[in-house]
């Protein structure tokens, strides 16, 4: 690896080889080639004068690119799409004078975009189903775990540890169906020509309007998709582009919330992301266990989050039919999105699959506030058993106060339920008090929300997408 230039931290740390591979060179210009022997394949079904030896020989070159004649002939003319014509010409003798027929520069460009795009969503979909598989687990594992739940983060009325986990699911869940959605309508911009009109098809088919309706859709079938978009300028909408990128900023906003949550959970020692043997946690404080993967789950996702506002004001910017301002911008910004959303999904993988909880700490805490979550329970036997209400609330609220101070003024244990024994207007012993200080009294439908939405939501999605699931994931750093 050279030590002297840049690395991009998204492919040296982050990203998968996998990923890597779709946005590489030899993805990009393989796709290039395949796009021009779709053209040609079906600029002679439509009758143009092209050979099967031509075809024959556009397909044995399709894979062994010479890229030092293509960078060689860049250099003197400074157009990237015509130094790969140039060099698959070369390769091609008998080929040259039919390559990129008829076509303009974004015929080759914007399709592989969306193809590249296409294949992209399809790992980036692989790796969100596995997440939700993990959690599915997380969540039946933990799903009856009574914890205190946390408004503005504050102890607040009981949940589950499983219960809690549905939340994340959900929407990551939510992440799914938009990015299915986004699969299901991306197009191709198959050939339109330099300003979408087509013109370069009716000087090639002498006016043929049915056949020159027949090049799209033959040119999407051939790779691979359904349909190619109806209209266009030279390129296709970049809003499309922000359609993506907005599926990465959703999934990437749900692996931040959900990290960060970890980390809460993490420095209230309840809950603990996975730590390696050999880890080291802090340079200086050698006993610390930071929870650095869910940070830098944190950290990625917000440079996706910003990601996504360049597809979108590229989108706005356009003129007219094309300006050349996306090409440097689409080249950094599509492929650095799926570049760290990608490294966000192994992350997430890797810590939802080796997430460890503490029952004893989390039942430690529960059972601190407990009493004061209780008081509505205890009032309400009290009243049940001749007391007054209106009289207990007020007697209530001031002991809860008091045990209060005790706790936070004067350190002590929370002591509420002593407090209220030794009131005679409740009627209850410690002993009888203590018997209504059973945590799963007090999480409400949490276990059985957690089992409804497992099985009417979570896995009919997985058992649909059972293909693909069972992927791990490799941490780099």
């Amino acid at each position: 690896m050279p030590t002297d230039i840049y690395q991009s931290p998204l492919s040296e740390r982050y990203a998968s080889k996998e990923m890597q591979y779709i946005f590489s060179p030899d993805m990009k210009f393989k796709t290039w080639r395949r796009l021009w022997i779709a053209l040609a394949e079906t600029e002679k079904e439509l009758g143009l004068n092209i050979t099967d030896e031509q075809i024959a020989e556009l397909k044995e070159h399709a894979e062994d690119i010479n890229y030092d004649v293509a960078k060689a002939r860049e250099k003197e003319v400074r157009h990237d799409v015509m130094s790969h014509v140039y060099a698959y010409g070369v390769q091609c003798p008998k080929a040259k004078g039919i390559i990129h027929l008829g076509a303009t520069s974004c015929y080759v460009g914007d399709n592989t975009d969306i193809i590249v795009m296409n294949e992209a969503l399809k790992l980036v979909r692989r790796k969100l189903v596995n997440v939700i598989d993990e959690l599915a687990s997380f969540i039946d594992a933990n799903k009856a775990v009574p914890t205190l739940a946390f408004t503005h983060f504050q102890p607040a009325q009981p949940t589950t540890v499983g219960k809690r986990a549905t939340l994340w699911t959900q929407e990551f869940m939510m992440d799914l169906e938009d990015l299915d959605y986004v699969l299901s309508t991306l197009k191709l911009l198959g050939s339109k020509g330099t300003t979408g009109t087509q013109a370069s098809f009716l000087e090639l088919f002498e006016g043929d309007q049915e056949k020159i309706d027949r090049i799209d859709p033959m040119i999407a079938a051939k790779m691979g998709f359904k349909a190619c978009y109806p209209v266009s300028g030279q390129t296709y909408s970049r809003k499309v582009d922000t359609r993506v990128l907005n599926i990465l900023a959703g999934i990437a906003a749900s692996a931040h919330k959900m990290s960060n949550d970890i980390r809460l959970l993490q420095h209230l020692k309840e809950v603990e992301e996975p730590f390696e043997k050999s880890q080291i946690g802090s340079s200086a404080m050698a006993y610390k266990r930071n929870p650095m993967r869910s940070e830098r789950i944190a950290s990625l996702s917000r440079y996706v989050i910003i990601d996504a506002l360049n597809p979108a004001i590229t989108s706005a910017t356009q003129w007219f039919e094309r300006t050349l301002d996306d090409s440097a911008n689409k080249r950094l910004s599509i492929p650095e999105g799926f570049l760290a959303i990608d490294g966000i999904l192994d992350l997430c993988l890797n810590v939802v699959d080796g997430l460890v909880v503490y029952p004893k700490v989390i039942d430690k805490h529960l059972m601190s506030e407990l009493p004061f979550m209780a008081t509505e329970n205890i009032m309400m036997d009290a009243v049940k058993a001749g007391g007054d209400r209106q009289e207990l609330h007020e007697k209530i609220r001031t002991l809860s106060m008091e045990a209060g101070k005790n706790v936070k003024v004067e350190g002590r244990d929370n002591n509420l339920l002593e407090l209220i024994a030794a009131d005679e207007s409740f009627g209850l012993s410690l002993e009888e008090l203590k018997l209504l200080m059973e945590p799963s009294k007090y999480v409400g439908r949490a276990t059985l929300q957690c089992e409804k939405y497992l099985a009417e939501f979570v896995r009919p999605v997985l058992e649909a997408n059972k293909e693909i699931l069972g992927a791990t994931s490799t941490i780099n750093v």
